[in-house]
């Protein structure tokens, strides 16, 4: 999420058997009926959580359309149209929508009803997966994912390594990660960096209509983010068979890989950050394993010495001196990305790997009450909760 919440605290309730993919899926329609908000025209998307975050966000909205897909519910395709709905003539995509609902941060975004910032395009895989379960992905949405994806491929600055570069923290969905820790001068604490990050929306420099492509303040060319970027156009260009967007993202995935370092066992972001914050090993900067698999990597994720925990893969590895179990993006685990490391380590050929997340995350997300993220040894939950796209244990568990 983009935005600090209020913990929650949960009993550990992890021991003893898990529950079935039955039970599973009837806590997951609950979760998300809960959280179905109708738009007024025939449409709706689900809020992440009705009380800590009442509004819609980009790539949540894309894994609840996932979850509705896997349940076998239109409302799969009525959330994807819903989120892509608020796209500007330049393909920029924001990563927030208020919706019906008042809009208290309106001075931040200069007055509108959205945000002026983006986050990862899960748009490309939710098109895809949306279609592989027999829904038809009307071409509207289709068109505005690749408007997406190419405003990203052709119009976001570029680092010197052919990254996608981010304008903010808060677009890689990972905010306090301590991959950004350069960008605060002096000590990291959470105070400092929530004034930094509030600091950093007015130096982003944008197009005549707004959208976000460049901010001299936070010029990082992220692993992550460019990652999903070019996964997500690689996904979408099998579903539409564009063959200009799967070279374009082929290029991205090279310049990406580029970027492994054997001696830490991760990729290192580009720009300011490469020779400090941007090599400090955290789950997200693993997100590469999608399109350059690396067995070192995948092994790092169910090593109890690196990423393994019994509820699933902590979000810094704990050799790093940032790791801390409980605090927001700097040690919990989080089950989207516990969900696409799994995606990865299934197409990657690492069925071991794969078993091992399923069971972990699935006991995190059960003992922390399907919570926004978790602390990964007790499954204590962290954050909001119920989390809507906490549901995606239910695919896991599923396969």
């Amino acid at each position: 999420m983009t935005t600090e919440s209020e913990t929650h605290h949960g009993g550990n309730r992890h021991e003893g058997t898990l529950p079935t993919a039955v039970a599973l899926t009837a806590t997951a329609r609950s979760i998300l009926d809960a959280a179905w908000r109708d738009d007024g025209a025939g449409g709706g998307y689900c809020v992440p959580n009705p009380q800590t975050y009442p509004w819609q966000w980009l790539w949540d909205s894309c894994f609840h359309a996932v979850a509705w897909a896997h349940l076998g519910d239109p409302r799969a395709v009525a959330e994807l149209s819903s989120v892509l709905a608020c796209q500007d003539d330049d393909g920029f995509v924001p990563h927030l929508r208020y919706g019906t609902e008042a809009n208290p941060h309106a001075e931040i975004w200069g007055g509108r009803n959205v945000s002026s910032i983006t986050q990862p395009p899960m748009y490309g895989h939710a098109a895809r997966l949306l279609s592989a379960r027999g829904f038809v992905v009307p071409s509207d949405v289709l068109r505005r994912a690749g408007l997406g994806l190419e405003f990203l491929l052709h119009r976001r600055r570029r680092s010197p390594a052919g990254l996608v570069e981010l304008c903010h923290p808060w677009e890689s969905g990972c905010d306090d990660s301590p991959r950004w820790d350069d960008a605060l001068e002096g000590e990291w604490t959470a105070a400092r960096w929530f004034d930094r990050k509030g600091e950093l929306v007015a130096t982003i420099e944008r197009l005549a209509g707004g959208a976000p492509v460049y901010n001299p303040e936070f010029a990082v060319g992220s692993v992550g983010f460019s990652a999903l970027v070019a996964w997500n156009a690689l996904e979408l260009a099998s579903l539409t068979g564009d063959a200009s967007l799967r070279a374009e993202a082929e290029r991205l995935v090279a310049a990406v890989d580029g970027r492994w370092d054997p001696r830490q066992s991760t990729w290192v972001d580009d720009g300011p950050t490469a020779t400090g914050s941007g090599r400090v090993r955290t789950l997200d900067a693993l997100l590469p394993l999608l399109v350059c698999p690396r067995p070192s990597a995948f092994d790092q994720l169910v090593d109890p010495r690196a990423f393994g925990a019994a509820c699933g893969p902590t979000g810094v590895h704990r050799g790093e001196s940032s790791f801390a179990a409980d605090c927001y993006w700097r040690g919990p685990a989080w089950p989207h990305l516990g969900y696409l490391l799994w995606l990865a380590a299934t197409s990657g050929g690492r069925s071991d790997v794969a078993r091992s997340l399923v069971r972990s995350m699935t006991t995190g997300a059960v003992a922390s009450g399907f919570a926004e993220y978790w602390e990964p040894d007790s499954g204590e939950a962290l954050g909001a909760v119920p989390q809507s796209w906490t549901v995606l244990i239910m695919l896991m568990q599923a396969r």
